[in-house]
């Protein structure tokens, strides 16, 4: 087998060296460069580092064939993972045929967990692994039969059903009991961030200069979650009302409130509903509309990136983008607001 950090050292130089990338293109530097990444996650994969996790995970987690260009020794650490893929889906199907309440396993999570542990490893079954993240409950219920003389009758019938475990900390010792090995911080924390890169498309990690509390959502008693985390009244720059426009120095009505975030924040979804826009526009830059219940609107503006398309249906806590300084915009913030009937209104009146 070729050593990996030969292979990572002749990437580097490949890269690096200005006359080769012009002469391979762009084109094959895209195709390339998720190969690279994966060679430097076989040199650090006893540290299990979430960094380099990118191009491994988003290639395992694909459809399709490969790359023709994946090296042969990282294909079969690769192609591996997809068919114990393949399997735990297989066992989540199981495991969710014996839910009720239209309950069932996230299988995102599962494969996650899934890839932390074992990439480039050997993996347990994928049943045993799968029965890790539920528990089952023996219950009963009432049923209607009937004999063989046409005669009807209720009976009460004991049986068993599955229910997910919500608490990660449970599954973690669940998996740690089961499979008989001992899992580090390091490996749960790696497990959150592929789950943030193929459910959200970010690996979980602030891309600035981070802020407390945005990592989770923040909901309130009555349901309406904070955008930005828990610590949204600390970072208020400009309330909504009247007030003086930055960019004219004017006094103008502002239709919303700008909250100061790092660009690369997690925006999340203030409530249950639909992405009714997503899209670019000059003044708020990059932005998401979301309908929700009761004719409320909320409307996140000036993000670097977007996470979801119109027509999708939202959780509230959902990553729906990342912050930026998009549109008419003088700097990193989220421009956050809420409509009734098309009304804005205050978000102070709904923010936890």
């Amino acid at each position: 087998m070729v050593d990996p950090v030969i292979v990572a050292k002749a990437a580097v130089t490949l890269l690096s060296n200005e006359k080769t990338r012009k002469g391979i293109g762009w084109t094959l530097a895209i195709i390339f460069s998720p190969i690279i990444m994966v060679a430097v996650l076989l040199c650090a994969l006893g540290s299990g580092t979430a960094s380099h996790n990118t191009a491994a995970a988003q290639l395992c987690f694909q459809d399709g064939l490969l790359p023709d260009s994946t090296p042969d020794e990282y294909r079969v650490f690769i192609e591996e993972m997809q068919t114990h893929f393949a399997e735990l889906d297989e066992s989540i199907a199981a495991i969710d045929a014996m839910t009720e309440d239209g309950s069932g396993l996230d299988p995102i999570r599962v494969k996650a967990v899934f890839f932390s542990l074992y990439f480039g490893g050997e993996a347990p079954s994928a049943a045993q692994f799968a029965n890790c993240f539920a528990t089952s409950e023996i219950r009963t219920r009432t049923v209607t039969e009937t004999d063989e003389e046409g005669n009807v009758f209720e009976v009460e019938q004991i049986y068993t059903v599955a229910v997910p475990i919500e608490d990660m900390a449970t599954v973690y010792a669940n998996l740690s009991s089961s499979l008989g090995a001992g899992i580090t911080e390091e490996q749960q924390a790696n497990a959150d961030s592929v789950y943030s890169l193929i459910k959200y498309g970010y690996t979980g990690a602030v891309e600035g200069n981070g802020f407390a509390g945005a990592d989770v959502p923040y909901i309130g008693v009555d349901g309406f979650c904070s955008p930005v985390g828990a610590n949204w009244r600390n970072i208020v720059t400009s309330e909504f009302g009247n007030r003086i426009d930055p960019i004219t120095g004017q006094r103008d009505g502002h239709t919303g409130m700008d909250l100061a975030v790092p660009a690369g924040t997690p925006v999340r979804a203030a409530l249950p509903g639909t992405v009714r826009v997503a899209k670019y526009d000059s003044s708020y830059g990059y932005y998401v509309t979301i309908g929700h219940e009761n004719g409320l609107l909320t409307l996140y503006g000036h993000n670097s990136r977007l996470l979801v398309s119109p027509g999708q249906v939202v959780q509230a806590g959902d990553v729906i983008s990342l912050s930026g300084s998009t549109g008419r915009s003088t700097g990193p913030h989220l421009h956050f607001e809420v409509r009734i009937n098309g009304e804005r209104t205050n978000p102070r009146y709904y923010l936890p």
